[in-house]
């Protein structure tokens, strides 16, 4: 049996369409005089990770404890609402403020500025610390 010529056409491929994104908004970390940009909607805590900003998660970013606990210092309004699981798990928080909110669960729709407790800093700092000497040969 014969095999016959035929023509075959390359393959080409269409050109993905950019990945929409939407708008960018700034939150600045305090005390550390850290501006930052993100996408509208990203959490804190995901900001917090993208630009490797310490800030404490134990329980993953799930809303199970209180270590992401953050401050709002101007834009509150400009945060999702919390939900109740949420309003829950900050009665745990160290240092509550009425301004308090859960790093891995405010999102953000504006700019914001927000404080770093002491206690997540120090939480975080020890983190890293365990965290280098573990991976010092």
């Amino acid at each position: 049996m014969a095999i016959k010529n035929i023509p075959v056409q390359p393959i080409v491929e269409q050109p993905r369409p950019a990945m929409e994104r939407g708008p960018l908004v700034r939150i600045t970390f305090r005390p550390l005089n850290v501006t930052v940009e993100v996408p509208e909607g990203q959490s804190i805590l995901e900001s917090c990770e993208t630009h490797r900003i310490p800030l404490e998660h134990s329980c993953g970013g799930n809303c199970a404890c209180s270590t992401c606990h953050v401050i709002i210092r101007d834009g509150l309004d400009r945060l999702s609402p919390p939900e109740d699981d949420e309003l829950d798990q900050l009665d745990e928080a160290e240092g509550l403020t009425l301004t308090s909110r859960l790093g891995c669960q405010a999102k953000i729709f504006g700019d914001v500025e927000v404080e770093i407790p002491p206690q997540q800093q120090t939480l975080s700092a020890g983190a890293e610390e365990m965290s280098r000497l573990a991976h010092q040969p």
